[in-house]
């Protein structure tokens, strides 16, 4: 148990280190992943309206293929009136005029509707280049600014990294998840030592019983009021040595 307690305390200081890498780079990463994401988006929307252009088009061209037809049979059907014989013909022929002209008005319609879906997805198509493009200029800018920061602490960071590495391994699974747990409840601080009898976490006192109890490193015990891992003096001054 002490040596869990050991490992424990370890990842805390490595996490810790990590996080102040983190601050270091302040709202940088957050921003690039906020730039990618409005860039994405709009690139997306693009391509929507693009189809959308495309597909009206095409829809346009098969409804005036269709409008052309009707007039041929319009044609065609006036040519037929001349060369019936009998009054009940003719009339048949007319409601066939009749019903193609109608067909004809509304197709006309859907096609002026067709038309102006087009031009207005064509037109904000196009406004979207200029705001893809400041975008990709802002995300190029904030991106060299964050490679210049990580570049500062490259090294710093792998090294970092690997130390967690070698300790997440050595600890079972459960005490990863229960320090995890804690970590994402706690602003980042799951484990803490115990400093004039008070806990490192919330600085509220700890019961002489357990810091006495603490000493022994015999189980994991939790702050009272805050419910981080405390840990005693022996381990914080002997925690290096799981490395």
């Amino acid at each position: 148990m002490e040596n869990k307690l050991k490992l424990l305390y370890a990842l805390q200081q490595v996490d810790s280190s990590l996080d102040e890498l983190q601050e270091m780079k302040g709202d940088l990463p957050r921003l690039v992943a906020d730039l990618e994401n409005q860039i994405e988006q709009k690139k997306t929307l693009r391509l929507d309206l693009e189809n959308t252009v495309k597909q009206s088009i095409v829809k346009r061209d098969e409804t005036d293929t269709e409008i052309i037809s009707l007039k041929e049979k319009i044609e065609k059907y006036k040519t037929q009136q001349f060369q019936v014989k009998t009054n009940k013909q003719y009339d048949a022929l007319a409601r066939e005029i009749d019903h193609a002209q109608e067909s004809i008005t509304k197709l006309s319609k859907e096609m002026e509707t067709l038309e102006g879906r087009a031009s207005l997805a064509k037109e904000d198509a196009v406004k979207l280049l200029p705001e893809i493009e400041s975008l990709d200029a802002e995300l190029a800018e904030k991106k060299a600014e964050l490679d210049e920061v990580n570049k500062e602490h490259e090294e710093e960071e792998l090294k970092l990294r690997h130390e967690r590495d070698k300790l997440v391994v050595r600890l079972q699974k459960a005490d990863i998840q229960f320090y995890e747990r804690i970590r994402k409840a706690k602003g980042g601080k799951a484990v803490v030592a115990v400093k004039r009898n008070a806990c490192g976490g919330c600085y509220n006192r700890v019961p002489p019983q357990t810091v006495l109890e603490l000493r022994k490193n015999s189980r994991i015990i939790t702050c009272e009021r805050c419910g981080r891992v405390l840990v005693s003096d022996e381990i914080v001054e002997t925690y290096s040595d799981v490395s």
